[in-house]
Order: structure tokens, then sequence, then C-alpha cells
């Protein structure tokens, strides 16, 4: 983390360090989380109980969502759209992970209101993260908005604990989970071949063939029909049934 040498007044940087809730009490301070960094491990209580995450995720994507608190109404709505969605990321080999600042006790009984709401109640466990330890661990408290309630994070995390996508919403906006398929869907499109998607992409359109490919290349992996610009270069998207090589 980062920090300032007491004898010299210089900044120095340490790696951030992993979160184990209840091993220490001390104020995790880490620098905010990128797009390209390890997602840190943890562990927090949850509504499946003890959750250890790089343990309970193993080689599958994640999705994990904070939200602000139990019992409010536009968390109510997102998280039973996630549980309607649930088997839609769980065919693209995702795991959901919801996290609210609240006690364990109330996250079971929120469950049912949200059934209630939505007809679906979550199949996937929901983090009780009553100290915020990880919720300070991955910058999901913006002070300006909140000193104690998290924004509407997401963080998209791939099989090597990597994170590779991040959103933040404010607490009066509702998150589109149809998005965040989307954007899953593209991820693993763009990991498995040498391809880029355009603006508004929806799986089965056109996708850009990556600027590195030569004129063979391009003809054997991608296939493009058609060329806006010498950079730009359209074609079917590939089937994730064959692979990068």
């Amino acid at each position: 983390m980062p920090g300032i040498r007491p004898d010299s007044g210089k900044i120095i940087f340490r790696p951030p360090r992993l979160a184990y809730i209840g091993l220490s009490t001390q104020r995790i301070f880490a620098m905010a989380l990128r797009i390209g960094d390890i997602a840190p491990d943890f562990e927090q209580v949850s509504t499946e109980g003890l959750l250890r995450f790089h343990r309970w995720k193993g080689r599958s994507w994640a999705v994990l969502f904070s939200h602000p608190h139990d019992f409010t109404p536009v968390c109510t709505t997102e998280l039973g759209e996630a549980a309607r969605r649930a088997p839609d990321f769980a065919a693209r080999g995702a795991k959901l992970l919801g996290l609210s600042v609240d006690q364990p006790e109330n996250h079971a009984a929120w469950l049912g209101d949200i059934e209630k709401v939505a007809g679906h109640r979550p199949s996937f466990p929901i983090v009780a993260d009553f100290d915020r330890a990880v919720s300070e661990l991955y910058d999901m408290i913006h002070p300006a908005a909140s000193a104690t309630q998290t924004v509407r994070t997401v963080f998209v995390i791939d099989p090597r604990n990597v994170v590779r996508l991040i959103l933040a919403y404010p607490n009066a906006v509702g998150r589109d989970f149809g998005e965040i398929l989307r954007a899953l869907d593209a991820l693993i499109l763009t990991d498995a071949h040498p391809v880029v998607t355009p603006v508004n992409w929806r799986p089965g359109e056109q996708v850009i063939a990556a600027p590195h490919l030569d004129a063979d290349d391009l003809a054997r992996r991608v296939g493009a029909d058609s060329a806006d610009l010498p950079y730009l270069r359209r074609g079917a998207a590939p089937s994730l049934a064959e692979r990068r090589d």
C-alpha cells in the first residue's frame, strides 16, 4: 500500500495486502483496484456461511457486485434481476456474488422480500460485509458519495483472478444486468479469438479483427468481409468452439 516513510517523507509503495476478516482488526488502506490487477482474496460471512473468495470462485469467472444496504428498494430489484439471470451467468461459466454492508441475519430476512418482488430467490451467496472490510479492500466506498455505504460497484473477474471490468453506479441508479452479461460475452469472445467488439455489439453480430492480423491470418481466422478503414476490418463473430491459437 502507499505510505510515507517517516524518516524521509518520500512516498513508498507496498503491494496491496490480502484481507482475511477476523484475522486482523487493523484498517486496510489499499490502492484502488484497476483492470489487470489480481482481485484480492478475502474471507467473510455470507448467506451461505463463511466464504473464502478465491476458494469459492475456483477457476470460474466471477461477478462481484455491491449494494449500499439491505431492505433498500433499488437493491431489492437488482438482486431479484440477478437471481432471474443467474442461469445465464452460469451458462457462461460465471458465478455471481453479491455484497451488502449489513449483518448476516438481515441478509437472510431480506431474501424473502427479494423473492416476493421478483419471483426469484437468489441462488448465489450474498456477503454480509458488516465491518466494511471487503468494501474498503475493493474501494467500494466512495467517501464523497457516502462515508459508510458502498456505491453500486461491479467487478468482473476472470478464471485467473484478474480484474477484467469495473463499473460504478451511484446509489440512485440501478444497474443493467443485461449489459453485464453483454460485456462478459465480449470478454470471453475476445479472450478466445483475435477480435475486438465494436460499439453496441451484441452476441452474434459482426466483430472487428485485431489490428495486428495480416491479410492471410485475417482470412483464415476471422474471414473479414468488409473494411471501413485499413485498421477497421469487420467480420462474422467466430465460434467459441474454435479457440485462439
